[in-house]
């Protein structure tokens, strides 16, 4: 394996660290693996606690986790710097029941400050649930910095 390589896989299993320390995760039970640069999924369950008052998962589980998909798509292409959302753009195309999903993040676009990804939920059946955009720019937090985010 080539040692920009290796080094690529260290930041996936990084920033996959990350994910799996960050407190919200307690609140939404879910798996992140980065498969290659620019590409990230989020694998997670669909509970009746999540769910609004007519029987289907409430949008805040959509966004989350099609957020996360996305950033973390994004963030994978950015080995030096923590990113922070400025802004995302979430199409629902059907309810999500209980059971498995997962969450489908691609980067498309910008490596400098800004960059922009695309995420879709895809149910049990195959089916896409939700369709999304969101804008990611470089923060001044180093990734190095953060308690979660493991390297070595």
């Amino acid at each position: 394996m080539p040692p920009e390589a290796a080094g690529e896989g260290a930041h996936f299993r990084a920033l996959e660290s990350l994910y799996a320390r960050a407190p919200v995760n307690g609140l939404f039970p879910s798996t992140l693996e980065i498969v290659e640069a620019g590409f990230a999924r989020i694998r997670f369950e669909v509970e009746e606690s999540l769910f609004h008052a007519a029987g289907a998962a409430h949008g805040t589980l959509y966004f989350k986790m099609m957020d996360d998909a996305a950033f973390y798509a994004c963030n994978s292409m950015v080995s030096d710097r923590f990113l922070l959302t400025t802004a995302f753009n979430l199409n629902f195309t059907r309810p999500l029941k209980s059971g498995p999903v997962t969450a489908e993040g691609r980067w498309a676009s910008g490596k400098r400050r800004v960059l922009v990804g695309d995420a879709r939920l895809i149910d049990a059946r195959g089916e896409e649930a939700a369709r999304g955009t969101g804008t990611f720019m470089r923060s001044h937090i180093p990734l190095s910095s953060l308690d979660g985010y493991r390297s070595g």
